[in-house]
Order: C-alpha cells, then sequence, then structure tokens
C-alpha cells in the first residue's frame, strides 16, 4: 500500500481511537454503510472525497488536511504495468473493451433512485450509490452445525437431537455473501434486492470490493433483468447479454468475449427479479439457468425473487445458498431517515429549508422510535423513503396505515409536487389527478394481466389511445403519444428503464392502481383465480383496501372457498385472506369470523417455515395464536417466531404468556432484534425465570444488560470491546461467551478475571492471534472459527479441554500433528479443516465419544479404533458413501446426517453401524426420504427434518419415526 494512504488510513484510526468510537458509532455519526467506512480505515484503496468529508465531520476534525493526504495519495496510483510477454491480440481486444464495459457499468448502474427525494426537481431524484447504499443485513437459515449449542448443559453445549431446529444467522451483506459464489436472494417487495444486485455490479466493476467479497475480484458483472429478456422470447445466450439489456456497446464487443469471461470464472451473473415474470415461464427460466451451470459451472451467479415465487430449495441442490433480507433495524432507518435528508437538502440551496429539513430529521427519527407502528410501516428502503418524502411533503404530518401512505403518495407524486412549485399546463397538457390515475390504472392492469413487470413503449401509446375517447377532456389536449410523455415527465410514478420500455418506478405502485382497476372492471373472478400466485397476492390484497364493503364479502369468501376446494393452494389462500383482514377497514363480521376459522387451522405453526406463512397475515394473525398450554416444544418456538416476525405491541403481548414455559427461554432471548429494546428487556426477559443465556447485537442491548438478572452465558454478534463484553457480569458467573462477526478484539486478556469460564467460541474474529491468554481461564469447550489469524500453537497449553471445535487453515494435514495435549471427548472439524486432513494420529484422543466432519478426510478408517465413539456427525460434504471405507463400526450408537443428497445409500447406515439407535436425517426441502433400506433395524429411531415425504416408515414401529415439522392431516 502506498506511503500516504496508508498514513491517511492511519489517521483515520486514531481519530477514531482518541473519539472513542466504536465502528458502529461512526457509521451511524457519517451516516455511511459498514463496508464504506470500513474501507475506508482498513482497505486498500483510497476513499472518495465524500467519505472523508463525512468522516472528518463524524471525527469532529478539519477535512482540509485529509483531503490533502487523499490528493497525494491518488498521485501515488502505480502507472499500469505492460501487458506480460505471450499476450494475444484477442486478450488485447477483450483487455480494451472489459476496460469501457466496466466504467459503463459504473456510470450506468452508479446512481441509486429514491423515491420522493427530490420534489423540485425530477432530474436529480436519485444518490450516488457510494454514499447512499446501506449495507442491509441478510438471514441464513441452515441445519446446525459446528458451533452451534440449542441448549446448555453445566459443561458443554450438545446437540439436542430431538429439539434441534435450524439454525437463522443474521449479518450485513458483505459478510453474509463473503465466500459464495451461488446465491438466491429473496426479499419482498421494496426491501432492497435490486439495489444490493446494483452495489454488487457497480464494485465489481471498479473492482473495489469490499475484503469479505475477495472472492469476486477480477469478475465481470452481467445485470439481467428478467422482465427485460422474457419479453424478447427465448432468454439470451452469453454473446447477446449486452444487447438484451440495451448495453450501447453491444456490437464493439468482441467475439467470444462473454463466453471467454464466463468459462474462465470470470463472470458474475446478477439475475434480477424471478417473481417479476409469469409463473408458465419460471420452469422455462429455471432450466435457461441451468444449462449455464452446466456450460459454465466456475463462474458466480445471484438471484433475486420475492420469497413466494419459488420453493425454498429451488436451487439448492446445484449448490445455491439461500439468504433473505432482513427488515431494517431501528438503527438501520434511523441511518437512512439521516442520509434521505442529507440528499434532500444537496437538492436545494435554500437555507431556510435547508434548517427546516434539519429539523424535519430530528424529528422524524424520535417519532419512528417512539411510535412501534411507524417503525413497522418504515422497516424497508421503500416505504422509508416514502415516510420521509410525506413527512416532507406534509410538513411533518403523516398518513396512518400503508393503503394510507400509498394514496398520499400517489397524490404527491401526481399533483401536489406540480400544483405546489406553480407549474401549470406542462407539456402544453393538463391532467387532474383523477385523469392521471384512470390512465395509469389501465398501464398497470395490463401489465398485472400478462404478468408483465415493463410494456413497450407502442403498447403503452395503444393502451391510452383506447381510453381516449372516453376522456374527451384529455384527447382534446393532445394524442396519445403527447399523453404518454407527460405522464413519463410529471407522474413521478413511470420511468424508461430501457430504450422504448416503461415500467412503473417500483411493482408496489402497479399492484396498487392495477387493483383498483380489477375491481372498477368488475373482475373479482380473475383475481380469485390467480390468488395462488405470488404475483397477484399484494394485488388481491390491496383489491380488498379499494373495495366497497359487499365487494370485500364476496372477494374474501370466493377466497376461502377456492382455498376449501383445493389442497394444493389451501395454505397460501387461507393465509393470503387472513393477511386481507389488515387491509378491511369495514366488513361483516360473520365473513371476519369465516376468514379466522381457517387461518386457526393453520396454528399452531410447527415449523420456522410455517411461522414465516402465518406472519405474512400480519398483526390479525396474532389473536388465533395459542398461548404455551398444551403446545410442544417445537410449536412453542415456531409460535415465538411467528410473533417476533410480525412484532409491535399485539406481538410482546402474546410472547409475555410464554415468559414461563419450560423451553421458550431460548427462542425468546433470541427474539429482541424487532422489538424495542427497553421494552422486550423489561416485559420479556426481566421476568423469565432460569434466563442464563441471551445474545446481543446492539449497545442499546448491552445497555439493557445490566438491569436483568445475573447471567451465566451470552453471545455478541458484532464490533464490541472485550471489556464491554464482560462488564455485565459479575466476574465469578460467567461461564459460556460467544464472540461473533467481530473486528474489535485483538487480544484475549480480558477473559482473566472470570475464573470460572468453562467456554468460549470465537467466530469470525479474524484480529485475534494469540491464545496463550487462555491457559488463565478453565476452558472445557473452545471453538474458533473463521479466525484466519489465530496461531493454534496456544492450544497446548489447554490441559483442561473436553470439547475442541475448528474451522480455520491448520498449518498441517495430519489431524495428529493438532497441538492439543488435553484428553479431548468431542472434536468438530469443519470444511475449511476438512478441505485438506487425514485422520492419521486421531488415536492420540483415545476418549472420542463424538466426531463432527464437514468433508471427506483421508484415512477416514481410523476411526474404527477410537473404541469410545458412540456419535458420528456428517456436515457439509460430508455423507454416508464415506461409510463404505469401514468395516463394521459397532461401538457407534449414533448417526447424523446434516445434508441429505439424492441417491445417499442408506443401506450403508445399516450394514456399516450394526448397533445404531439413533439416525438423524436433515433433509433439504421438497426431498424424498426412504427408509425401506433400514428394514431390519426396528430398534432403530429415525429423525427426519424438512422432508417433503418420507417412504418405508412401515418397516418401523410409528413411534420410532420422528418428522420434524410433523406433517399436518389432509
Amino acid at each position: 500500500m502506498r506511503a500516504e494512504l496508508v498514513e491517511l488510513k492511519a489517521q483515520l484510526r486514531q481519530l477514531r481511537a482518541e473519539r472513542r468510537l466504536s465502528m458502529a458509532g461512526l457509521e451511524l455519526r457519517a451516516g455511511l454503510g459498514h463496508t464504506t467506512a470500513s474501507r475506508a480505515l482498513n482497505g486498500s484503496t483510497v476513499p472518495s472525497e465524500a467519505t472523508v468529508v463525512a468522516l472528518a465531520r463524524a471525527l469532529g476534525t478539519d477535512a482540509g488536511p485529509l483531503l490533502a493526504r487523499r490528493r497525494r495519495a491518488l498521485l501515488e496510483e502505480p502507472v499500469p504495468s505492460r501487458a506480460p510477454v505471450g499476450k494475444t491480440a484477442v486478450d488485447d481486444a477483450d483487455t480494451r473493451f472489459e476496460k469501457r464495459y466496466r466504467q459503463y457499468v459504473e456510470h450506468r448502474h452508479g446512481q441509486l433512485s429514491v423515491i420522493g427525494l427530490a420534489l423540485s426537481q425530477t432530474d436529480r431524484a436519485s444518490w450516488p450509490l457510494d454514499t447512499s447504499y446501506l449495507s442491509l443485513e441478510l438471514a441464513l437459515r441452515t441445519a446446525p452445525g459446528p458451533g452451534v449449542r440449542t441448549k446448555p448443559s453445566e459443561q458443554v453445549w450438545k446437540f439436542d437431537l430431538a429439539a434441534v431446529g435450524a439454525e437463522v444467522r443474521a449479518e450485513r451483506a458483505e459478510q453474509a455473501l463473503a465466500g459464495r459464489r451461488r446465491t438466491v436472494i429473496r426479499g419482498s417487495a421494496g426491501s432492497g434486492k435490486s439495489t444490493l444486485l446494483q452495489w454488487l455490479a457497480v464494485t465489481t466493476a471498479r473492482q473495489d470490493l469490499p475484503d469479505e467479497l475477495a472472492h469476486l475480484e477480477g469478475c465481470v458483472p452481467f445485470v439481467l433483468p428478467l422482465r427485460t429478456l422474457v419479453r424478447r422470447g427465448d432468454l439470451p445466450g452469453p454473446q447477446e447479454y449486452l444487447a438484451a439489456v440495451g448495453c450501447p456497446l453491444h456490437a464493439a464487443q468482441p467475439t467470444g468475449w462473454t463466453d471467454r469471461a464466463l468459462a474462465g470464472g470470470r463472470a458474475l451473473l446478477l439475475i434480477d427479479g424471478l417473481d417479476e415474470i409469469p409463473q408458465d415461464q419460471r420452469a422455462r427460466t429455471r432450466q435457461w439457468l441451468l444449462e449455464l451451470l452446466a456450460a459454465y459451472p466456475q463462474s458466480a451467479y445471484l438471484v433475486t425473487t420475492r420469497p413466494s415465487a419459488a420453493p425454498e430449495g429451488w436451487l439448492s441442490q446445484y449448490g445455491f445458498t439461500e439468504l433473505s433480507i432482513c427488515p431494517m433495524r431501528a438503527s438501520d432507518v434511523s441511518v437512512f431517515i439521516a442520509r434521505w435528508h442529507t440528499a434532500a437538502a444537496d437538492d436545494t440551496s435554500s437555507a431556510e429549508e435547508n434548517s427546516y429539513l434539519a429539523s424535519l430529521k430530528e424529528t422524524l427519527r424520535d417519532t419512528v422510535r417512539s411510535q412501534q407502528d411507524l417503525a413497522q410501516l418504515a422497516s424497508t428502503p421503500l416505504l422509508c423513503a416514502l415516510v420521509c418524502a410525506l413527512n416532507r411533503d406534509r410538513r411533518g404530518h403523516l398518513p396512518h396505515g400503508r393503503m394510507e401512505l400509498y394514496e398520499a403518495a400517489l397524490s404527491m407524486l401526481l399533483m401536489r409536487r406540480d400544483r405546489e412549485r406553480g407549474i401549470d399546463a406542462p407539456e402544453s397538457l393538463v391532467l387532474t389527478e383523477h385523469q392521471s390515475v384512470q390512465l395509469l390504472q389501465r398501464l398497470a392492469y395490463w401489465l398485472i394481466r400478462n404478468g408483465q413487470a415493463e410494456m413497450d413503449r407502442s403498447t403503452a401509446i395503444d393502451l391510452i389511445e383506447d381510453a381516449l375517447p372516453a376522456m374527451p377532456q384529455v384527447a382534446q389536449q393532445s394524442d396519445s403519444a403527447g399523453v404518454l410523455t407527460h405522464l413519463l415527465a410529471r407522474s413521478g410514478l413511470l420511468r424508461t428503464p430501457a430504450a422504448d420500455t416503461i415500467d412503473f418506478i417500483h411493482r408496489t405502485f402497479q399492484d396498487f392502481l392495477g387493483a383498483k382497476a380489477a375491481l372498477d372492471a368488475r373482475d373479482i373472478p380473475l383475481l380469485i383465480r390467480n390468488a395462488h400466485d405470488d404475483q397477484w397476492e399484494d394485488v388481491v390484497r390491496m383489491a380488498v383496501a379499494h373495495a366497497r364493503p359487499q365487494e370485500r364479502v364476496t372477494l374474501l369468501r370466493r377466497l376461502i372457498a377456492r382455498g376449501d376446494r383445493t389442497p394444493t393452494h389451501r395454505t397460501r389462500l387461507h393465509v393470503l385472506a387472513a393477511a386481507c383482514l389488515e387491509y378491511a377497514t369495514e366488513l361483516d363480521p360473520g365473513v371476519r369470523e369465516e376468514v379466522e376459522q381457517r387461518a386457526a387451522a393453520l396454528v399452531p405453526p410447527r415449523s420456522q417455515d410455517e411461522a414465516e406463512i402465518l406472519a405474512l397475515a400480519g398483526p390479525v394473525i396474532l389473536h388465533v395464536l395459542p398461548g404455551p398450554d398444551g403446545l410442544d416444544d417445537d410449536e412453542a418456538a415456531a409460535v415465538i417466531h411467528t410473533a417476533e416476525l410480525i412484532s409491535g405491541p399485539a406481538a410482546l403481548t402474546l410472547l409475555k404468556k410464554f415468559r414461563t414455559h419450560r423451553t421458550a427461554q431460548w427462542a425468546l432471548s433470541n427474539a429482541w432484534t424487532n422489538f424495542d429494546t427497553h421494552d422486550y428487556a423489561r416485559e420479556i426477559l426481566a421476568h423469565i425465570p432460569d434466563l442464563s443465556t441471551v445474545t446481543i447485537r446492539t449497545r442499546e442491548e448491552l445497555q439493557e444488560l445490566h438491569h436483568l438478572r445475573p447471567l451465566e452465558r451470552a453471545a455478541f454478534i458484532g464490533d464490541f470491546e472485550g471489556t464491554e463484553m464482560t462488564a455485565p457480569f459479575a466476574k465469578e458467573n460467567l461461564r459460556v461467551l460467544n464472540i461473533d462477526r467481530n473486528h474489535t478484539v485483538r487480544a484475549l486478556d480480558f477473559l482473566h478475571p472470570h475464573p470460572n469460564l468453562t467456554g468460549l467460541g470465537l467466530y469470525t474474529c479474524p484480529n485475534i492471534s494469540d491464545l496463550t491468554p487462555l491457559t488463565e481461564v478453565p476452558l472445557r469447550t473452545l471453538e474458533i472459527h473463521g479466525c484466519g489469524s489465530a496461531r493454534i500453537e496456544g492450544l497446548k497449553a489447554l490441559a483442561e479441554l473436553d470439547m475442541l471445535s475448528l474451522d480455520m487453515e491448520l498449518p498441517e494435514r495430519r489431524i495428529g500433528a493438532l497441538p492439543v495435549d488435553a484428553n479431548l471427548t468431542q472434536l468438530i472439524l469443519g470444511p475449511k479443516v476438512c478441505r485438506k486432513l487425514t485422520l492419521d494420529g486421531i488415536t492420540r484422543w483415545p476418549n472420542l465419544t463424538r466426531l463432527d466432519l464437514s468433508g471427506p478426510p483421508e484415512a477416514f478408517a481410523r476411526i474404527t479404533e477410537l473404541v469410545a465413539l458412540k456419535d458420528l456427525v456428517f456436515l457439509g460434504n460430508a455423507g454416508p458413501s464415506m461409510l463404505e471405507q469401514l468395516p463394521e463400526v459397532p461401538q457407534i450408537t449414533e448417526l447424523w446426517l446434516g445434508k441429505w443428497r439424492l441417491g445417499d445409500d442408506l443401506a450403508l447406515v445399516r450394514a456399516k453401524l450394526p448397533s445404531l439407535s439413533v439416525l438423524t436425517i436433515w433433509a433439504d426441502e421438497h426431498r424424498q426420504v426412504d427408509l425401506t433400506p433400514l428394514q431390519g433395524m426396528p430398534g432403530l429411531t429415525v429423525r427426519i427434518h424438512h422432508a417433503a415425504e418420507v417412504l418405508g416408515t412401515e418397516h418401523f414401529p410409528p413411534e420410532n419415526v420422528i418428522r420434524k415439522p410433523r406433517p399436518r392431516a389432509g
């Protein structure tokens, strides 16, 4: 790194240390995303001028010297080296074109459109992506693996195979995507899917990726919006990508350039909007993607979709990881509000307006913090932007409820902006709000009926032409092309994403307008016929809101009737009907009762999947959710998860019923993220009789920890100082501490004052290197995952260790070379260890009772020499085919298969593990498991998670086959 750049970053880090600011605090003050701030202080690239100015302001220092140093750092940029000898003319042509294309992607996608940002100038209703991108959290749900403990015992957090559930990890996008080359991103409307894709495209094009995404360095991004591609007919081949999306450089690309990038693993395909294409085209799209995977397996792929557009596990068998965009946290909302008002202030030169915007910002942040309903409304970037815009437009008076928000936004975008700016008859055309809405409804409904997200300009003109005879006042002023030009320029709702293409600025407005058009056209039967289609779900909900009382009755009765007679869509339709109740301001009590009865048949939920489906109904489902009495453990956990997803005061009231439930402690201690921190701590956590563990993600949660009864265990996620984490605990109380995704902690000396600390987990703590301070605490369990700097020779002195879990690169392949002299009984080896591993030497721990493997090691047969081994756990790439290497191993009584694959041979299990008493299978969604090969093992108990179908159960007593979630009758 160049000298001036090193000095600039060191100066920024020193200023942060002097101000005693955490990274989270610095990001909040500066209004910067986590990646931008982190790279400015620690990355290898020169930060932008705007970033330096924002950091200087947050650090309370003069920006001038920092900017001067930044300019000198830029002058130090190295001159590009000459091409290496041997480069061909094709290589040179590819390199020259690729440089042009990267610049095009950076400029084409380098602005982030934000609804309602500029009420004065439509051409400035956007932010530079550099300073505006907000890194949201992505949730990964997985089977428990190394480091995941579901129930604490006195010494070890051990798997309870009967009660184990999926782990849900939420982390910032950069961390969640780290190392992943095949990903499906799920998110609701307005949640930020396309913005995330846009940010990936720009940062990849610039070759300025955060450290976590180093695996994408050198990739060439291709942004492929499916809504555009499917309108062409056949989906494009590689050489057609640029032309298909309207890139003007398409004719200049060297022949075969895209193929070479894909074949060399240098392409990043960003495939946007599976939910925006018709259902009948999704199978074709999937096949198109599978052909690409077969032809170009080394390239990187990211697909975005709404949750309901594709089943879970849609691409899991092809190596795709599914991540879900989480609702914005309170801190995210606060940062978004600050950035929105800063950008709006940059758009005006009036000192008075700037002062007013500053006061609006503070007032709105306070209002959102204090009003739970408003906080829920502002939980996505789209809705948060609308709240900001309407708060400004209405001088601080916000509408109540989502539909009122949309209606007010339409009024603002359609009419009030021009009227209040004194603009009269732009383009020599005047449309009333009602006339504009009628025309926009026609366009929106055509898109919905045809399963499209955009249309040709000629189609839009034809639709307006058909409407003009019934609108003589409009027809007298202009022809249909002129009316469309006016709507594009003045409505704020339409845009042209490509030449001769029209779409709505957001799908939400399309659905809102199309739902009203469906009612006006008396198309209730069409709404019901398509209600199972995820593209119509929001349309149906909004139609219920728009409907007159009798129309509403008809809609809901037909919806539940179709669910009654259609088993394949019953759950989806009945939950949709329940979700519609939130939109039904006036409804016949009998109809409401019918809908609630259908919803009640779906409760209690028995899994996280069912909880997430029920949560789609919103707060209306809460009063049919049962309390803890009579619920099994999985049902209690699922009810808690449903309430957590819905959040709000009513959900908090429901959770109070579970405070004394015998097994709800773990679920409750992890649920407070979506609630007001203060209220949750005092009304839930403070009343759990045996509360011993909590998960802390924010400093607000940490502050509340001081007010809870003494705890023994805690998990901290994020950049906390060491003494911060231990401060709430009495020295003798702390027994187990997990530290996750922490870039702040460098030394472990802060653990010394805790004489009873027997369990420690370190996950993604890259700056911890020296483990020798751990000799001062009596550790029995230690987990080290993703801590690449940790020097494992420090393990040698930990004589009391009972359980060791590792996921990191080891200096030697032989497991016997591991510097651990303790008498281990449990050894858990993650994928990084297993990638290059031989089990030679494993017998140095003769008392091992449990072994976890995340891949197939060499010398696997050495486990037969472990006479005490009882539990064998296969995770990741480890599977039952490994058993072929073994003779009979009678000592093993429990086997756990963490990833079920079609073709896994259970006959090997029967042949090699004759004493097996418990088999647990974690099957991906929509997979079939056949237990027939296990017949002849009647004493075997089989626990199966998330299988769509289980065959061969007749060979076992009914009580010996346990399915999670338990299947429902019918």
